[in-house]
Parts: structure tokens; C-alpha cells; sequence
């Protein structure tokens, strides 16, 4: 710990979960080539968004087998979509362990109200019985929790050979982990995060067994027009196209393409994911030589490299009630934030209270290093105060 105040500060103090950091260099002359003012069907405007979906499909390396579309509501209504058109079929299995899982828990139970239905929930921190999960059922799952900076280790406990389809929130895992399409039949994320894009914009893409569902299954309840996906019992293909079932923003395509280009300029995907494994080592080291720190992940092999949490293992704090922790993350945060070293980078509102640091890919692993030092700073500030009302 240390009371001098750090010599460095981070170039960008931009940690926020979302919307992300733009990439390294962005600035507005990155738009001028948006078609702005065009229609959405005009064979500019068709361009563009096509232009988005192959560059999404060259970076994350989706296969030719997978089509991939741009829909509205960001990666909440991606999911939904995918929820609203396929669940209903067979029993459902629903599992979450942060606060983005617990809300496709409630779509499952309270809202769309499916029977055969088994929520399996787990305490932040953790990860629910992954080799208990039975996949005769359709599994709703998040990838990495964002509000827990817990993600699934791997893919090893998906069967080849499942009966269900497995529906995968990967907002804050796509571009930053590899994700293997044979093992997920729905995947969806939106721009806005590890590709520092813009808000309310989703991807939903969809494997074979995904497209034959919603060719062979129609649901109970009525569809929205937003979450139609079909035409007389076929794919609308137009869809993994170019085409949109709502008006895109022009402006927020122009600049998810300009992040798709500046990611192939750093490796694609590789790339992508080095810098944000990067990133995190550098906090999760820090974290083990600091006393007062602890990683919230409570298994190594679960840690997230995007959204990291942590929280406070002063004895002092930790013993202390839920609001005065509460209140000491908030105060830290605010000191941060008044220094204009880091903004945005407190625990998410249902998290146990402490620090979510992200670590996508256009955030410069050289601006979290600088951003470590100042937490020690931080904690020197604050921690006397702990001592005293002990």
C-alpha cells in the first residue's frame, strides 16, 4: 500500500462494462464514410450492413454453416428473440450465476410461464453444476458473467450429441474468448461491448439445429414483430443479408465496422483475446501481492479476462454490513473518478459491493497497469477511516 500519490496515470480512464472503451485512436473522422441520411434498403445503406455481418463472421471466425443477422434491443433482445421463437418445444434448463443470467431465469418462469422448466442458480462468485445440466432440455446459459466476472472454463460440458439446443448470451465473452460454434446452437452479444461499439444494436447468430426449430416449431404465444424470424414456416433469410427487421442506426454500423477493421489490424481474433488476457493478468497479479484485494471468481479456471470483480478482504470491511461495504466501494470509485484516473469501474448494482475493472480488447493493457498502482493509492486514502470505526 502506498500513500504517495503514483507518477503514471492511464492514458484513457475509460474501465466502464458498457458501453466499452473505443479502440485505441477512434475519434469522429472514423464515421465519414456512413451513409448517413440513406434508407436502411437502399443498396448503400443493404452495403453497409452486409459489410458488418462478413466482417463479424472473418473475425470471430463463425463458420459457414452459422448465419449471423443484426437485430434491435442489443444483446437483451437478442436473446429474448432466440427465448421468445425456440423455447417451448422441450423441457427448458436455465442457468445462472450473476444478474444477466437471473433475467432470462425470470423470462423462462415468470413471463413466458414454460412448462418443464428448471432454473439452476448459483451465488455470485460461483458456477452452477455444469455436469449436472441435462441436455435432452433446450439450456439458456451466459457464457461470462459480466456482473460476476465468472465465465464457463470451456466447452467441454456440452455433449455433441444433445438433444436440446443450447441459447448462449455471449455479450462480454464474443472477441475476447474462443467460442465453439458446434457447441452452441444461439449465440448473441451486442456491439457495445469487448468491440467498444455503440449501444442498442444485437448480433444473434444461429447454427443448423437453431435454423430448424424455428422451421419446425411454432410457439404458444404470439411474436412480436421484432423477434420474427420466419416467413410461412421458412428462415427469412433476408435477414442474414443485410436486411433488418427494424431502422438500424447507419452511424452506430459505420463505427461497429471501423471496430471490426481496427480488429483485424491487431490479429482478429487472436489478437483481440491476447489483449484482453493481457489486461486482466496484469489485475489478477496485482491482486494476488495486494492484501486487501480478492477476486470474486471463486475458482481460478473460471476467471473472466473481460469484466473483472473484485472485492474488498480487509477484515475490517469485510466484516462489516453489506451497506457500509457498500458505501466504502462507492467512496473508493468516487475518489478515482474525481482524480480523472478511472470512471465507471464499481461493482454492478446486484454484485457484492467492490470493483469491476474491464479488460475487453480496446482498452490498452498499458492503461490498466498505470490504473493499479492508483487502487493501492485509493485504498491508503480510505482504509484509515476502516480502522478507526472499528
Amino acid at each position: 500500500m502506498t500513500t504517495a500519490v503514483p507518477a503514471v496515470r492511464p492514458a484513457n480512464p475509460n474501465f466502464s462494462s458498457g458501453p466499452c472503451t473505443k479502440r485505441p485512436g477512434w475519434s469522429l473522422d472514423a464515421l465519414k464514410g456512413a451513409a448517413l441520411g440513406r434508407s436502411h434498403r437502399s443498396k448503400a445503406g443493404k452495403a453497409k450492413l452486409k459489410e458488418a455481418i462478413d466482417l463479424t463472421r472473418e473475425v470471430l471466425e463463425v463458420p459457414a454453416t452459422h448465419r449471423i443477422a443484426i437485430v434491435p434491443g442489443s444483446d437483451t433482445g437478442a436473446v429474448e428473440m432466440a427465448m421468445w421463437s425456440m423455447l417451448g418445444a422441450r423441457g427448458v434448463e436455465v442457468l445462472a450465476w450473476e444478474s444477466f443470467g437471473a433475467i432470462w431465469v425470470t423470462d423462462a418462469v415468470k413471463q413466458l410461464r414454460l412448462p418443464n422448466t428448471k432454473a439452476v442458480v448459483a451465488e455470485f462468485g460461483k458456477l452452477p453444476d455444469l455436469a449436472a445440466v441435462d441436455f435432452d432440455n433446450d439450456v439458456v446459459f451466459t457464457f461470462n458473467g459480466t456482473t460476476a466476472g465468472v465465465r464457463v472454463p470451456n466447452h467441454d460440458w456440452i455433449p455433441a450429441d444433445r438433444a436440446g439446443l443450447t441459447i448462449c448470451d455471449a455479450t462480454s465473452a464474443a472477441f475476447a474468448m474462443e467460442l465453439d460454434y458446434d457447441k452452441l446452437d444461439v449465440v448473441t452479444f451486442s456491439w457495445q461491448k469487448v468491440m467498444g461499439g455503440e449501444a442498442a444494436h444485437g448480433i444473434l447468430i444461429l447454427g443448423p439445429r437453431a435454423v430448424e426449430r424455428l422451421e419446425s416449431f411454432t410457439p404458444a404465444w404470439p411474436l412480436p414483430k421484432l423477434f420474427r424470424m420466419t416467413k410461412n414456416g421458412k428462415l427469412d433469410e433476408g435477414l442474414f443479408e443485410g436486411e433488418t427487421i427494424n431502422t438500424p442506426s447507419l452511424l452506430c454500423v459505420e463505427d461497429y465496422i471501423d471496430a471490426l477493421t481496427w480488429a483485424k489490424s491487431v490479429g482478429g481474433l487472436k489478437g483481440l483475446i491476447a489483449r484482453s488476457n493481457a489486461s486482466a493478468k496484469a489485475v489478477y497479479d496485482f491482486v494476488d501481492r495486494t492484501p486487501w484485494l480478492k477476486v470474486l471468481a471463486a475458482d481460478d479456471a473460471t476467471r473472466t479476462n473481460t469484466g473483472v470483480c473484485l472485492v474488498f478482504a480487509d477484515p475490517a470491511l469485510a466484516a462489516a454490513p453489506l451497506e457500509k461495504q457498500a458505501v466504502f466501494a462507492k467512496d473508493f470509485v468516487a475518489l478515482l473518478e474525481k482524480q480523472g484516473v478511472a470512471f465507471d469501474f464499481g461493482a454492478y448494482r446486484d454484485a457484492p459491493p467492490g470493483l469491476r475493472i474491464w479488460c475487453g480488447a480496446t482498452v490498452e493493457p498499458s492503461d490498466v497497469e498505470a490504473l493499479l498502482p492508483w487502487l493501492d493509492w485509493a485504498y491508503a486514502q480510505l482504509s484509515p477511516a476502516l480502522a478507526k470505526a472499528a
